[in-house]
């Protein structure tokens, strides 16, 4: 009896980390697709989210429930055009020291987030022509250290310039010193500003700031 226990109590063992070791993988959330490819079974999956050592974080995704998931992680995980922008780009670039309170967001114009904005209220969504959407994409670090797709510096500060009624002063001004005042690719944020037909506002930063 006490070695059946014990093998018990290892294969336990044994597939919690291997739940573990999947939603690790995956940034700190799975799909079910994600346990289904490592070799965990369904049966599995439901005894974990009934022993809570997994939580449904949304439909067909999960998270374990003894560990904080990553929050950056979690939003873009709901849809592959959600792109981190404005501040919330600017914070994971290390330009601004504020910590956002908001996320922002930016989607192709049309998309319906609705379902997003409901559950996530900490988010704010910005929308753009479609064939401007992945201009700038990049691979960044949340603050817990998984990769999530954000804009480079050069797409942020077209969209602090196009956006600058809506951004608060504060980091608009210090984005801007630091951008022109030494991070600047001047080659590159020329050529985003085409693109966003703020040429002319660009080059006077530049100017002026550099």
């Amino acid at each position: 009896m006490k070695e059946r226990f014990e093998r018990v109590v290892v294969f336990v063992d044994y597939y919690i980390d291997k739940l573990k070791s999947v939603i690790e993988q995956n940034g700190g959330i799975a799909s079910a697709k994600d346990f289904h490819k490592a070799g965990i079974d369904r049966l599995l999956l439901y005894d974990s989210l009934e022993k809570r050592i997994l939580l449904k974080e949304s439909h067909g995704n999960y998270i374990l429930a003894d560990e904080q998931p990553d929050e950056f992680r979690v939003i873009q995980s709901r849809s592959d055009k959600l792109i981190f922008s404005h501040g919330t780009a600017l914070f994971l670039h290390g330009i601004s020291d504020r910590v956002p309170h908001k996320l922002d967001l930016t989607v192709p114009q049309g998309d319906n987030v609705s379902r997003i904005k409901k559950n996530y209220e900490n988010t704010k969504f910005h929308y753009c022509k479609k064939e401007l959407w992945d201009l700038g994409i990049v691979m960044l670090k949340s603050p817990q250290g998984y990769d999530v797709k954000a804009y480079d510096l050069e797409r942020c500060i077209c969209d602090l310039i196009r956006d600058k009624k809506s951004i608060d002063v504060q980091v608009y001004t210090q984005a801007l010193k630091e951008y022109f005042g030494g991070k600047c690719n001047p080659r590159k944020i020329i050529k985003y500003s085409r693109a966003f037909h703020l040429e002319q506002k660009v080059r006077t930063y530049m100017e002026v700031l550099s």
